[in-house]
């Protein structure tokens, strides 16, 4: 026991590395800014998904997360709705580092400085969830977006700590149905590379600040990201579930994986 938590204490970061990485971040986001505002206009799609990719990448680098994928292959090249357990403002670009997608996120991350104007400008879709009526406009424009590209849904409504999967809202969940394209259910988990279980240091829980939760991964240097792709859910004309089942459905299968991990 001493010794691991002689591991643990190895791990944490002095006060000059927690500045060097605050430097980091700063350089990051403003070269980011400078990308979608002069490069961005002129690229191509596939294009402008590398630079997307690159840049998530790097900001897991800076943070010393290591990412880990299990069940790539059963991605399809075509369009598809990703449904994912909801753990930190981090998961979207976790997801973006293995493969650039388009996000549906609650309206609050618009206001939030830089991240938030950075995801207008990535085509986040933002949704009011006070508003039953905004959320039926937002699935009409999900529709539309899944004939030619794929998006990513949070359906729990908000982040959690992780240890367990909050009911599924099910709305969003019309898109994919409208659009008759699989639903693949995703787990996402933040776990310590010393220990192996499951950590908190990335949870963007109650009423964190963007600031405390980033400060909050800086401290642990020892951070693992694995994210889990499950069996899809077909929409077709013949075997298409209601909304509420697919909800249903992918939250069960993903919280099985993550009890099973």
């Amino acid at each position: 026991m001493k010794c691991l938590s002689s591991k643990i204490q190895s791990h944490k970061t002095s006060a000059l590395l927690r500045i060097w990485v605050w430097w980091q971040i700063g350089i990051h986001v403003t070269c980011g800014i400078c990308t979608l505002s002069f490069l961005f206009p002129f690229l191509s799609r596939r294009n402008k998904d590398r630079k997307i990719q690159e840049w998530s990448k790097r900001i897991l680098k800076i943070f010393n997360i290591e990412l880990v994928v299990q069940g790539a292959g059963l991605l399809h090249h075509t369009p598809h709705l990703i449904a994912s357990n909801h753990v930190s403002w981090l998961d979207i670009h976790v997801i973006n580092a293995f493969q650039p997608i388009r996000f549906v996120a609650k309206s609050e991350v618009a206001g939030w400085p830089i991240f938030g104007w950075m995801a207008k400008q990535l085509g986040t879709v933002f949704i009011r969830r006070d508003s039953a009526r905004h959320a039926r406009q937002v699935v009409g424009q999900m529709a539309e977006v899944l004939k030619t590209e794929s998006i990513c849904i949070f359906p729990e409504g908000t982040s959690t700590a992780g240890v367990t999967v909050l009911p599924f809202k099910p709305n969003l969940f019309e898109s994919a149905i409208l659009a008759q394209v699989p639903v693949f259910p995703l787990a996402i988990q933040y776990l310590s590379k010393v220990t192996g279980e499951r950590s908190e240091s990335p949870a963007f829980i109650g009423d964190m600040g963007l600031l405390e939760s980033m400060s909050n991964i800086i401290k642990n240097r020892s951070l693992m990201v694995k994210i889990t792709i499950l069996n899809p859910y077909l929409s077709d004309a013949q075997s298409t579930p209601d909304r509420k089942n697919l909800a249903n459905d992918c939250q069960d299968a993903i919280a099985k994986s993550l009890k099973a991990a």
